[in-house]
Formats: C-alpha cells, structure tokens, sequence
C-alpha cells in the first residue's frame, strides 16, 4: 500500500473509532475473551481476597494483593493480575510451586489511571475464581510514562540488587508457614518515558521473570511486564518444613540475569 493509501485508511479507521457507538465491549470484556475466551470465571467471593488502595498515594508503585483459601482439598496453581486501564493489562502471573489451598501474594504495580484492578486464582483442577475492586487515579503524571526515582547512574549500578526479608504471617510466627518480603532493583523500564534532555524514548528494559526455589523445589515464579514498579517488591508465603535458604534469580528483556541466596531462619 502507497503511503498517500496508507493515511487515508488510518484517517478512516480513526473516524470510524470516534464515530463509534457507547456501547461498545469494555476494557474487561476484551481482555477476558482474549486472555481466557470462553472459559468460565467464577465469582470468587468468600474464597478470593484482592487488596489494594482505593486511591493510592503514589500511582508508580501501587500494592496490589491477592490471597486465595480453599477448604475443600482444591490447591492453587496460578494467580493473575490484571489492570484493566493499563497499556499492558496483564500486568503478572504468578506460578505456585507449593501446592496449598491458602496462598497470599502481594506486589507493587504501576496502575496508569483508574482502573478496575483483577485477581485470577487458577485452582488446580483447571476452575478460575476472581476478584476485583476500583482504584481511583491519585493525580499527576500517567505511571507509565513518568520519570524513574533516584539518579541514573545510581539506578544502573545497583541493578540486580535483592533483598529478602521475612515477617510475620498476620501478626503471629508460624511453624509451618513462611512468609518473606522481597525487593529487587530494577527499573523495569516501560518503554514509554520520553529523555527531557535527547528527547527520544529510554528503550524498555523490563524484568521477564523472578523464580524462587528452596533448594530444586519451586515455590513460586513471577512473569513479569512493564506495569512491574521500579524496583519491584513482591510479598509470598512459603512452607517453612526444612526450609534453610531460599534462591531467587530475576532476568530481563535485555538478556540480564542475577542470582541470590538468602538464609532462613526457621524461628522468625
């Protein structure tokens, strides 16, 4: 097709958009039928928690959560993230390498204006549950967009920093459940943040995958996207049973990769 072709049909499709009646499918019905098609996704209420701020302070690293508990010996394979605003509405996917019918996760986001937020909770055998809720847009600059934190030569050197810290699960030390706060540097760049200096577009460099294995054993596995925040923070439960340390190992987009081992206190 000849250039002159080209932006005529362009031209055309725009018009066609505008012109197009309200009641179109929402942003949900075009992300359920291309993420799950016809599948059926239950209401997970009673059985699916999603968390999150109703207007968060800092819309660059929203904390999104989702916990999941099943009492009829069903397990949880996977939970999804979705944000149904945001250029890439699949924002993370979560495998679970233990199997459990409890599973709590929590991660920071970039939620780039307001937006239903989504939890999908794959059960074992196959049934999805999910839960939602509103976030309300705090002001200022679109996430996705905006500038990273911090200086860039700073960003750059600590790359592939991690730290892993355990807590409490709900305010009380568990024998047998785990749970740890991991923070990884990164800037999960989106692509989409213009240089104010060279004016050109900063490429995206995204984190594509976090793992976190006791020993061969997976615990869990994050697919990650550019709706990750900077410096992404992920909260997990793990089994504590002849848990000593546990590896974690992020690459990105770029072909970077970084490893860490952290010890586990069975006592904390």
């Amino acid at each position: 097709m000849k250039p002159a072709a080209q932006l005529t049909s362009l031209l055309t499709w725009l018009i066609l958009c505008l012109a197009a009646p309200a009641a179109h499918a929402s942003a949900w019905d075009e992300i359920r039928n291309s993420v799950y098609g016809a599948k059926a996704i239950d209401d997970g209420r009673g059985i699916v928690t999603l968390s999150a701020p109703y207007r968060p302070a800092d819309m660059r690293k929203v904390p999104i959560g989702a916990s999941a508990n099943f009492q009829d010996g069903r397990t949880v394979k996977t939970i999804t993230f979705i944000v149904d605003e945001n250029p890439t509405p699949v924002v993370a996917l979560f495998h679970l390498g233990e199997r459990r019918g409890s599973v709590a996760i929590t991660a920071n986001f970039r939620v780039d204006r307001q937006s239903e937020v989504r939890a999908i909770v794959e059960t074992g055998d196959g049934h999805l549950y999910m839960g939602s809720q509103l976030v309300k847009f705090a002001g200022g600059q679109a996430s996705c967009s905006a500038p990273l934190e911090g200086n860039p030569a700073e960003i750059a050197t600590s790359m592939g920093q991690m730290q892993l810290a355990q807590v409490a699960v709900d305010g009380a030390v568990s024998p047998l459940l785990g749970r740890a706060k991991l923070v990884l540097r990164h800037p999960n760049h989106t692509g989409m943040v213009m240089d104010q200096l060279t004016l050109l577009y900063t490429p995206m460099k995204m984190v594509s995958d976090i793992t976190v294995r006791h020993g061969e054993a997976l615990v869990l596995r994050a697919e990650g996207s550019i709706a990750l925040s900077q410096d992404p923070s992920i909260s997990f439960d793990f089994m504590r049973a002849n848990v000593q340390e546990l590896t974690v190992s992020m690459t990105d987009t770029d072909g970077g990769s970084w490893t860490h081992t952290f010890p586990v206190s069975p006592q904390s």
